[in-house]
């Protein structure tokens, strides 16, 4: 049965003004909803349709549903009580703290998960990119109770599984083994992490990884903080690798902090590269800008498909959270200084997989007939207005289904 989903706020153009201010112009619509979770029509709020099941949305914005795109759920310490992170010297020491406690942590990742994931859904998130540690000191545990929280919820969402050598692939001669079984468990994507800071042999660590990415046929993102020369090569040989193995197209590059400290017209350059070869980036908008943030400006520009995703949080690695992806597309325009109504409104696309209700020109583009009906509905005027203020109280809707929150 299809349901008219009433008093929709839309995004529908913008004005400008003689000074050179933009707005962005809004109107009412009812949006007919059919039971496949399609969008079937799209009419003026001034038209007259059935109040038999319907949802009166009262003048709420709506906003595509929000993707996050880089994110841990079986690390967070979400619904175990209060726990502060122990103060380290080195990577190294605190992947050692990490490791200690795996075995406990293990029996409550399902819970754990869905604490996380809710926190999502609550914030408008209806696709998950989810990293999860397969290792020789758990093997697969993670991922089966991470598999079985996103089950829990998949009417309200869709997902990726990274299968993730958080502890290094190398190290162990297992761990090879345990992501080909984890890809074959379930994960959908291979993960990768620092083939010279984590690994120490470049050349081994991404030809291992090639080699089990095309033997499963996935899909790779790798985390790559290593800066400098070193993280630059790490991509480059990664990329060159790709060219003569005919893998192009299956690519994320997270953090990717060795882009952050070149000039701007190399970063220009090897953002050309990356376009060309069909790399996506994950950024996690890191705070430290002098040493971290990447351009993703540049990437952007270039053709480069940008994405942001929250990371862990309130794990072993920091205390602090917010789980909130929009927040992200916050702290990333103020931390560059955006703050015109088009460079807000142009940001959304960095949590929605490039959709954006208009067009950089301003000109209306989303929702259409025939798409997926899956929304954010929020208290704001305009994008811009919500990028900016971080209204709270958030809906979603995926594929027509209205998430109701379980507290």
């Amino acid at each position: 049965m299809s349901t008219w989903v009433r008093n929709v706020r839309l995004e529908t153009g913008e004005t400008t003004y003689e000074d050179g201010r933009i707005k962005t112009e809004t109107s009412l619509f009812h949006i007919k909803v059919s039971a496949e979770g399609l969008i079937q029509e799209i009419m003026p709020a001034s038209s007259n349709v059935s109040k038999t099941n319907s949802i009166d949305m009262k003048g709420k914005l709506a906003l595509p549903a929000f993707k996050e795109m880089h994110n841990h759920l079986d690390k967070t310490y979400l619904s175990v009580g209060w726990k502060a992170c122990r103060p380290v010297n080195s990577l190294s020491e605190r992947l050692e703290l990490e490791a200690a406690e795996l075995e406990v942590l293990s029996e409550t990742v399902m819970q754990r998960a869905s604490a996380m994931i809710e926190l999502h859904l609550n914030n408008g998130v209806n696709h998950i990119r989810t990293h999860v540690n397969i290792d020789p000191f758990i093997k697969l545990k993670n991922l089966e109770g991470v598999k079985k929280a996103l089950e829990a919820y998949e009417q309200y969402l869709t997902y990726e599984i990274v299968a993730f050598p958080q502890h290094g692939l190398l190290a162990h001669e297992e761990m090879p083994d345990l992501l080909r079984q984890a890809l074959d468990s379930g994960a959908t994507i291979l993960g990768a992490l620092d083939p010279a800071g984590i690994d120490q042999d470049i050349e081994k660590s991404l030809q291992v990884t090639m080699d089990i990415a095309k033997d499963c046929n996935v899909d790779v993102d790798m985390h790559l903080h290593d800066r400098g020369q070193v993280g630059i090569y790490t991509m480059d040989k990664w990329l060159d690798m790709v060219n003569k193995q005919n893998y192009k197209e299956h690519t994320a590059f997270s953090h990717a902090f060795g882009l952050s400290k070149l000039s701007s017209p190399l970063q220009k350059k090897f953002a050309e590269k990356l376009s060309e070869y069909d790399v996506e980036v994950m950024s996690t908008v890191p705070i430290s800008l002098n040493h971290q943030l990447i351009p993703i400006d540049i990437l952007k520009t270039e053709g480069v498909k940008v994405a942001l995703g929250c990371d862990g949080f309130y794990d072993s690695w920091s205390p602090y959270f917010s789980g909130d992806i929009l927040e992200k597309v916050h702290n990333f325009c103020q931390y560059t200084g955006k703050s015109s109504e088009r460079a807000l409104r142009n940001s959304l696309s960095l949590i929605t997989q490039g959709v954006t209700p208009l067009s950089t020109e301003g000109q209306q583009q989303w929702p259409k007939v025939g798409t997926e009906a899956s929304f954010v509905f929020v208290d704001a005027s305009c994008s811009a207005e919500a990028i900016a203020r971080l209204p709270k109280d958030r809906m979603l809707m995926h594929k027509g289904k209205l998430y109701q929150s379980k507290h």
